[in-house]
Order: structure tokens, then C-alpha cells, then sequence
């Protein structure tokens, strides 16, 4: 007898998810992924230079051609601009893929 049960996320629509670290690579195929699915998606990221900034626009760019997703430059350790941003956005949920790259 399988006892496994589908995993809600992927039947789920009509959601808006907030996805810090979009620009980044996990990020932006998860922004993709749940903007296949129906789900409106807010994005955040620093476009921290680390990485090629220049890729990490040319993904928010692509994702901004879906009138279901939304993007801030932000850095999640301005808590101001992160209240400010639940509060106007009001995600369902939420993924954080934000992180500092090269610590050590």
C-alpha cells in the first residue's frame, strides 16, 4: 500500500509567493517554476556583485515579461524596507534562497 502523499505546493494556485534571492540562480528557476503554476511571485534581491550582476538583471528582466511577478532591489537585512515589503506584497509563503556568498 503507498502511503505517500502528494506534496500540497504543486497543486496549489491562485498563491502569491515572496522568493528572496531570486536573481541567483536556484532562485530564479524556482521564480520560473512557480510562475508556471499559476502562482504570482514577488521577488527580492540585492544584486549583490559577487556573482555577474549583469545575469542577475538579465534574469529579473526575463522574469518581469509575466505580469504575475514583481521584483525589489532590496537587502533583506534592511528590515524597514523588508516590513514595508511583507506588508505591501502580503505573501502566502515564503522562500528564502537570500544568502552572502564567500563566507567563510
Amino acid at each position: 500500500m503507498d502511503t505517500h502523499e502528494p506534496n500540497l505546493v504543486y497543486y496549489l494556485t491562485d498563491m502569491k509567493i515572496l522568493i528572496t534571492g531570486f536573481a541567483g540562480f536556484i532562485g530564479f528557476h524556482a521564480a520560473q517554476e512557480f510562475l508556471r503554476r499559476g502562482w504570482e511571485v514577488a521577488g527580492i534581491d540585492n544584486f549583490c556583485d559577487y556573482y555577474d550582476v549583469k545575469l542577475k538583471r538579465e534574469r529579473a528582466a526575463m522574469l518581469a515579461r509575466s505580469r504575475a511577478f514583481s521584483a525589489r532591489e532590496l537587502d533583506i537585512c534592511n528590515l524597514e524596507g523588508l516590513h514595508r515589503t511583507f506588508e505591501e506584497e502580503a505573501p502566502d509563503v515564503v522562500l528564502n534562497l537570500a544568502a552572502q556568498p564567500g563566507v567563510r
